[in-house]
């Protein structure tokens, strides 16, 4: 029986979560290791600071009090494998929320993943994007989203991983129903377009405090390549971007070499 492991970075009581373990249940045997809390924008990284517990709810069912989502696949593959029993795949997800363009740097969905191919372990971040506060979300639930997880991979089960190691599937979901989904598109990361959004608010004793907003999902237009994941997205298809770890400006090279 294939071995599946899955997290996130919404919590372990989130709703995208637990589709995501139904989704896949009749695949394989699922492990679940998740944050304790929401650990959403917290990027790759590891507690150093403090131990971390393994707190089990049920038969293979985890919360790591109160780690990343980097925290539990690195913990996991510690201590719930070994090194020649290691998970066929990790899947995180599925997020409330995309991870489209350079928000993958901060995603803690994607660094889930990330963690994943640097120990070996083939892996897919999964994301559901929203309209408006996910307000759609409580609307359409997450059907799209485990209609699609479950065909890759199945498909990945019955041949291979289509990637070599150290790179991961990056999976974003239209807001939209199955039936309105045209279907999945190869894309690439999309730029991004950044505000610099922060409420400022006092509390009862008129101390000032900051809330980081929550910017608008706009990007800018292709001039020319592959179509990026924010307009497969808006064209109402599944975007599916392969991402690779080296983060090397390999066309800038040859012109530091010149410059230094």
């Amino acid at each position: 029986m294939k071995k599946i492991l899955i997290t996130n970075d919404d919590g372990f009581d989130a709703a995208g979560l637990l589709a995501l373990i139904e989704a896949l249940k009749p695949l394989g045997e699922v492990t679940t290791v998740a944050p304790t809390l929401e650990k959403s924008a917290c990027g790759h990284s590891l507690t150093l600071t403090k131990p971390l517990k393994f707190v089990e709810l049920q038969k293979g069912f985890f919360k790591l009090d109160d780690g990343t989502p980097t925290d539990c696949v690195f913990l996991a593959l510690h201590k719930l494998y070994d090194s020649n029993y290691k998970p066929d795949i990790v899947i995180s997800g599925i997020n409330r929320g995309a991870n489209m363009g350079e928000d993958i740097t901060y995603s803690g969905t994607a660094s889930a993943a990330m963690e994943a191919v640097l120990q070996g372990v083939p892996a897919i971040a999964i994301s559901q994007v929203c309209k408006k506060h996910c307000k759609n979300i409580d609307e359409l639930g997450y059907k799209l989203a485990k209609e699609t997880i479950y065909e890759l991979v199945k498909k990945i089960f019955e041949g291979d991983f289509p990637l070599p190691r150290r790179k991961f599937l990056n999976v974003n979901i239209p807001p939209i129903s199955p039936e309105a989904c045209q279907g999945l598109k190869i894309t690439r990361a999309g730029n991004r377009i950044y505000g610099n959004d922060a409420e400022v608010h006092h509390n009862p004793r008129g101390l000032e405090y900051y809330w980081i907003g929550l910017p608008n999902l706009e990007w800018m237009d292709t001039l020319e390549g592959h179509i990026t994941d924010f307009e497969a997205v808006n064209q109402n298809y599944v975007s599916i971007t392969p991402v690779h770890l080296d983060m090397t400006s390999y066309d800038d090279i040859e012109k530091l070499e010149q410059w230094i």
